[in-house]
């Protein structure tokens, strides 16, 4: 993280009048938070809500909330607005929330507090940072706060899955990580045959393991299989498709997304992993980015498919927050949609989604119901109806949204 002290505000020595949404007419207080899973670009949306805020206002106070709601509710905030511009801008070029996160889910009680702290500094204005969870705890917080302070959902998830956008800030950066991961992949299994699965995040929506596909050389190149949310796992097909691609290519390229569940809609972790080894979070989740499945799967390729070379990686964090991966177009949008997330709350709380018509990409206001707690999936045009793989939907739209950023010669194996 770049160099940048910066001390613990007081909030007592923070004081501005509330009013419906923002007024231009007097010194305004925005405090601004990041929720939820960091990502390549999560600060720069961060930035964007800084800047915009200090152009409308020069003398506005501008609190950055450690760790996003709880920092709110123990009053535990940062001057954003005293960081000199050229520290503020390379804090937006660095992964991770600068902030703080948090996994906190508030309820109506949880956000009696957070509200508290938020008027407690005079609040004119709050921007959370997030995804679906985040949209839903602003849109509680709107409606408890009787439209006294806008309450601005900025988004940001590596998942893609956030209704009303066409994709999200995070997304794109991550693509590229996944994307470039099983181009090399493949060319390493071109060398030395065997069967490859690499589990990539994502618990309910398989855009970012559908990303796998989006640079391979050929039809003859890895993924050959891709397996999502969306379609529910066989093991026996699974097995047979394994088979099938090793006849036809000498090898198996296969990325599947950690959250993939069976006929029943429940987790391939659950379905595979005994009880007593699996583990939950606060909320009671099963854990899906640790080591369970990637055992799992080992165990059906070893039982299934004795005798072949075979590996199996789990992803984990590494595509969410690669410092080398980090797309422009990403970064600028992930700016945009904070800047323009302090331009709306003059007019009062809603979900900012990136919106694509016309080959532009653009922000848009959309009311927080239509996105909190609501998850997005791919379509099923995505998908090809019989295999498992990408249709030609699915891959136009990768290829808007992750050109290629390599051309290797072709191996000759």
């Amino acid at each position: 993280m770049p160099d940048v002290s910066i001390d613990l505000i007081d909030p007592r020595t923070v004081g501005a009048p509330a009013g419906q949404g923002m007024s231009t007419g007097m010194t305004q207080t925005i405090v601004i938070a990041q929720g939820g899973g960091p990502t390549a670009v999560i600060n720069q949306t961060m930035a964007g809500a800084v800047v915009e805020a200090k152009r409308r206002d020069p003398q506005a106070r501008i609190l950055g909330a450690l760790h996003g709601v709880r920092g709110v509710r123990d009053s535990r905030f940062v001057d954003l607005g005293a960081l000199p511009e050229d520290q503020l801008m390379n804090i937006a070029r660095t992964p991770s929330a600068a902030l703080g996160s948090t996994r906190d889910k508030p309820d109506a009680a949880y956000c009696e507090k957070v509200l508290a702290g938020l008027k407690k500094v005079d609040a004119s204005a709050f921007v959370y940072i997030g995804g679906n969870d985040t949209a839903g705890t602003q849109a509680i917080l709107s409606d408890a706060s009787g439209g006294s302070i806008a309450c601005v959902h900025a988004p940001k998830t590596i998942d893609n899955d956030l209704v009303e956008n066409d994709h999200t800030p995070g997304f794109i950066s991550a693509g590229q990580f996944v994307a470039a991961a099983f181009l090399s992949v493949d060319l390493d299994f071109r060398a030395l045959p065997g069967i490859y699965v690499g589990i990539v995040m994502g618990r309910h929506a398989g855009f970012l393991t559908a990303a796998a596909s989006a640079w391979r050389l050929d039809d003859d190149s890895g993924p050959h299989l891709i397996y999502v949310p969306e379609r529910a796992f066989d093991r026996v097909r699974f097995v047979d498709d394994i088979r099938r691609t090793m006849d036809k290519h000498g090898r198996c390229i296969v990325a599947m997304s950690e959250g993939v569940s069976d006929a029943s809609g429940k987790s391939l972790v659950e379905s595979l992993v005994p009880t007593a080894m699996l583990e939950r979070d606060a909320h009671g989740n099963v854990r899906l980015s640790g080591t369970d499945l990637g055992q799992a799967i080992e165990r059906i390729l070893a039982e299934d498919l004795a005798g072949k070379r075979s590996r199996v990686d789990t992803l984990g964090y590494m595509p969410r927050g690669a410092i080398s991966m980090i797309s422009e177009t990403d970064a600028k949008e992930a700016f945009e949609a904070g800047r323009f997330a302090v331009e709306v709350a003059e007019s009062g709380s809603g979900s900012v989604a990136l919106q694509y018509a016309g080959g532009v990409t653009k922000p848009a206001l959309v009311p927080l119901d239509n996105v909190a707690g609501k998850t997005r999936h791919m379509p099923d045009d995505f998908l090809d109806r019989d295999e498992n793989r990408l249709a030609a939907p699915g891959i136009a739209y990768f290829d808007r949204l992750l050109p290629r950023m390599f051309e290797p010669g072709k191996p000759f194996v």
